[in-house]
């Protein structure tokens, strides 16, 4: 049994924007019935012990094309996690861009954490973030983060970092920072081709982030600076799921088939060589584990300076980059030096 176990349920493949760099596939309408995704909370909340947590988590496509079917899940398990004394941490990252009321119910839920997509700079991302007609998105996507922050809500904006957008992000999180954004989560294209020239514009942007951060603490945050920060300082947190990869985190596609990560879904091919065995109805009560999985990290990364500090413990990065779940890439290797590096540089002017 597991303490904090994580699912995603992965509501539709349907999204209603057709943004440049989007690594979930073609967009087409295949909907999560509500059957399928009751039976995923039902064996979610059977693998945790009582007074755990189940931190459920909504994907797509673009999730809010389901507002309504979130709605009756969050209303389901609460319920459910009543009756076993378990606590919910739900959560959603969303483009930002569906703002009907069912949206808006689901993003001001007490429950539920939200995330919002925005490439910073208006430029940027209307470059890439754009409507099924090419039509940029920024306009509507500021409006719903004003709209959060007016109503006083938490949440968190999730920036895609590419090789063509080097030179723009420290700008962006200074853009957000300036409307009220508190955090800034950077999300490293891992599906793009990234090469040897891009290395001193990562470099230097990573740099110029820092000092972003910097400036800015303690109001606000960028998680690549945080997450180092509380790893070096041994600041205690929540445990968490996230990134057990199968063994104690689940994610289920909308036919109910089940991966160990949502971001390897993908259209949900048979051809998939990350889906697991068995269904979500395939009549087991639970998600536990049939046998223990080897947690050995990767032989080049014994002995590294920064091993207990690092990332790349990921085992879906490192599948997106290298197609071994225990084996990071160069890439992951140089950010998260380079992260610590400049992180271990701000602190010192702190102290």
């Amino acid at each position: 049994m597991f303490t904090n176990f994580g699912l995603t349920l992965m509501v539709n493949h349907a999204c209603n924007l057709r943004c440049t760099y989007c690594y979930t596939g073609s967009k087409f309408q295949r909907r999560m019935d509500l059957g399928t995704a009751k039976k995923a909370i039902d064996r979610a909340i059977a693998s945790i012990t009582d007074d755990g947590t189940i931190e459920l988590g909504f994907f797509g496509g673009e999730p809010l094309v389901e507002s309504g079917l979130i709605l009756q899940l969050l209303d389901y398990v609460s319920l459910c996690a009543e009756k076993k004394s378990i606590r919910i941490v739900a959560n959603i990252t969303t483009n930002g861009t569906i703002v009907h009321e069912e949206a808006w119910q689901v993003m001001t839920h007490p429950h539920i954490f939200v995330a919002i997509s925005c490439d910073g700079l208006p430029e940027v991302h209307d470059s890439c973030r754009i409507t099924v007609d090419g039509k940029g998105t920024s306009s509507i996507v500021i409006a719903t983060i004003q709209k959060l922050l007016a109503a006083q809500r938490e949440f968190r904006v999730v920036m895609v970092v590419r090789p063509n957008n080097l030179s723009s992000v420290a700008k962006g999180i200074e853009y957000l920072f300036g409307l009220g954004v508190k955090q800034a989560d950077l999300s490293l294209d891992l599906w793009t081709k990234w090469g040897r020239k891009d290395s001193l514009p990562l470099q230097a942007m990573i740099k110029e982030c820092a000092q972003v951060w910097r400036k800015k603490l303690p109001t606000c945050g960028v998680n690549w600076f945080d997450e180092k920060t509380i790893k070096y300082a041994q600041i205690p947190t929540n445990k968490t799921a996230r990134c057990s990869f199968g063994n104690g985190e689940i994610a289920v596609s909308p036919a109910g088939n089940l991966y160990p990560c949502e971001r390897l879904i993908g259209e949900d091919s048979e051809l998939n060589a990350m889906r697991m065995p068995g269904h979500v109805m395939d009549g087991k009560d639970n998600f536990l584990p049939q046998e223990q999985q080897n947690e050995s990290c990767h032989e080049e990364c014994r002995g590294c300076s920064i091993q207990s500090l690092c990332s790349t413990s990921c085992q879906c990065s490192n599948y997106i980059r290298t197609g071994k779940t225990r084996e990071p890439d160069l890439l992951l290797c140089m950010v998260n030096k380079l992260c610590m590096e400049e992180t271990l540089k701000a602190l010192k002017t702190l102290t």
